[in-house]
């Protein structure tokens, strides 16, 4: 079967074949030559762009939010007010330190004579030690009353667990878990290290607390399949969960982890607020200490719990997981008149990293991680490599880099290539770029489908078929590229890839350097031979369906009348990649036979 002509208004199904599935044999017809005006026009390359062979278009990245869900406001004493109230207090501290540890005694003691002989926790807990396990919860009402809560304003109240088992909460302070164990004594889900804390680790042990490693994929499986295990049971407690994973100061509610919502049980909302005029009770860049000693010397703390509507997931559609998180979130950011942002934890170990390194605004190296870890599947690790470059490169006090210190860090001297690069992430032209741009820019051309073959393409063609690349390769490698590189830069700059130190560049040493510098793939660019010149490939598929370019057209035409795809060898190991894409492309299975003329 054969299209009628080669216009794309040609129907892309013939009418009386549409019930038929397209054959496992295809025809495709292959013309190097033929290259129409309107082809030629669309096709008009970008010389600015030095990772269009790569099928790479402009970067594009938004403006980062001002909001910072993590600063505390108060993290100075300021004020005559707040030092007065200090020192009059002072002795009220004291008296509440006395009471503080006192009822942590108290408390600890009860829960090892509760957790006395009892070996098989993965039961839920016998109703007598549930019993004696009343006098640690009392316990830690006393704790909340001598840090200052005497009172707790609540609205709305707890729904039986039978009818939603699972209840998740907005996580501002180290208190809501304090709150809860006492309110509902439910089995929460907490980070492993907190098992090692001396007093506490034994007293949340007796919760049947589920321990997550959040930087660990298997860890985390465990988790899910422990809540469901739970959540199943009417014989366990509520299972309580913070979803945002970490402590914020409660002006912004940031992405949901997926832990609560996978399961698919009915959650109970919880709103928590704690309204102040002198002093933020949030647990964000301050220490423990200094947090608790400004609790000790306040006359009140406040705080609001407010129990919202159940929510379901939905039975007229499969709903998933992430739409489900986002309905939970909506309805805590309503009750709280916040925003949902898309900050997640993994902005919040940016955060700390641009503090480490003494970075005068840490806030400005957020890029709202929830958005990258959707559009380009990176880890928050791999994010906080990116930026442990980034600062190697010298930010200034707005956080922004210039040519020089990229070039530097890259290992390029200025010249048109690294200026090419750099041009490629200053989106707005503004000769400096920020550490969002740098990522985005970065992740561009890491994700994008054909980075891993160019880099095998660019080994194979600078190495001697011996299994690696030597110095006297690489350089001639670099030399098509960078004609005017002396020998010492060369060699500075081959050290990147040389990672064991031994001479030469194996080729896992150069797919990992690439991995962690993916802009430097551009200096390959002339050895990676995706695309043959002006010699550009037109392939029309006799089976009605669309016709492919290479290189993608402008989008003069609607999006489901062009497929972009590289036409990467004429050899046998290129056929067999450009016929294993091109049937991912068409939709059809994977091992299709393609017969090309």
């Amino acid at each position: 079967m054969a299209l009628v002509d080669d216009n794309l208004n040609t129907p892309l199904l013939l009418p009386n074949n549409h019930h038929h599935p397209p054959p496992h044999d295809i025809v495709l017809t292959i013309d190097a030559d033929l290259v129409s005006d309107q082809f030629s026009v669309q096709n008009q390359s970008d010389p600015q762009n030095p990772f269009e062979f790569l099928g790479v278009g402009a970067l594009s990245v938004q403006d980062s939010s001002t909001i910072d869900p993590f600063r505390n406001r108060t993290e100075k004493i300021e004020g005559v007010y707040e030092w007065v109230k200090i020192l009059v207090c002072l002795p009220i501290a004291l008296v509440r330190l006395v009471m503080f540890g006192l009822a942590l005694s108290v408390g600890y003691l009860a829960t090892v004579i509760a957790l006395q002989g009892w070996k098989d926790k993965q039961k839920p807990m016998p109703k007598w030690r549930c019993r004696i396990m009343w006098i640690t919860r009392i316990c830690a009402r006393c704790i909340l009353f001598s840090l200052g809560y005497h009172w707790i304003k609540r609205r709305g109240r707890p729904v039986p667990r039978e009818i939603a088992p699972i209840v998740v909460s907005n996580h501002v302070s180290f208190i809501e878990p304090i709150f809860f164990f006492y309110e509902l004594f439910s089995t929460m889900v907490a980070s492993e290290s907190h098992d090692s804390l001396p007093v506490v680790g034994t007293i949340i042990r007796a919760m049947q607390v589920i321990y997550v490693n959040r930087l660990s994929s298997s860890s985390r499986k465990l988790a899910v399949d422990e809540i469901k295990r739970k959540a199943s049971s009417d014989q366990f407690p509520h299972v309580l969960l913070f979803p945002e994973g970490t402590t914020t100061n409660g002006r912004a509610l940031i992405s949901f982890q997926l832990g609560a919502f996978l399961p698919g049980y009915p959650i109970q909302p919880v709103a928590v607020h704690y309204p102040f005029v002198h002093f933020d009770q949030s647990w964000g860049h301050i220490s423990l200490g200094k947090l608790m000693f400004r609790m000790f010397t306040q006359f009140h703390n406040f705080m609001e719990v407010e129990y919202l509507p159940i929510i379901r997931p939905l039975e007229n559609q499969k709903e998933n997981a992430c739409h489900f998180a986002d309905r939970t979130g909506y309805a805590i950011a309503s009750a709280l008149n916040i925003a949902q942002t898309s900050f997640s934890y993994g902005d919040l170990m940016l955060l700390m990293k641009a503090h480490e390194s003494k970075q005068e605004n840490p806030s400005r190296f957020m890029v709202e991680m929830a958005k990258v870890e959707t559009a380009y599947h990176i880890s928050n690790k791999e994010a906080v490599c990116f930026l442990d470059k980034f600062l190697s490169m010298n930010p200034d006090n707005s956080g922004c880099v210039m040519l020089p210190d990229f070039s530097r860090v890259l290992r390029l001297k200025n010249n048109s290539l690294s200026e090419k690069i750099f041009a490629f992430l200053d989106v707005g032209n503004h000769g400096r770029i920020t550490f969002k741009q740098f990522l985005f820019g970065s992740l561009h051309v890491l994700k994008c489908p054909l980075f891993r073959h160019a880099c095998e393409v660019a080994f194979s063609n600078a190495s001697a078929g011996e299994g690696y690349i030597s110095m006297l390769e690489f350089r001639d490698s670099v030399r098509v590229t960078i004609t005017n590189i002396s020998d010492d830069e060369v060699s500075d700059l081959f050290d990147l890839f040389d990672c064991d130190g031994d001479g030469k560049a194996s080729k896992e040493d150069f797919a990992d350097c690439l991995s962690r510098n993916p802009l430097l793939i551009a200096i390959f660019s002339p050895r990676v031979q995706l695309l043959s010149g002006t010699n550009q490939l037109e392939i029309v598929v006799e089976n009605g369906l669309n016709k492919i370019y290479w290189p993608p057209p402008p989008p003069l035409l609607p999006p489901s009348h062009i497929i972009a795809f590289p036409v990467v060898h004429r050899d046998l190991d290129g056929y067999v990649f450009f016929s294993a894409c091109l049937s991912v492309v068409l939709g059809l299975p994977w091992n299709t036979g393609f017969v090309i003329r």
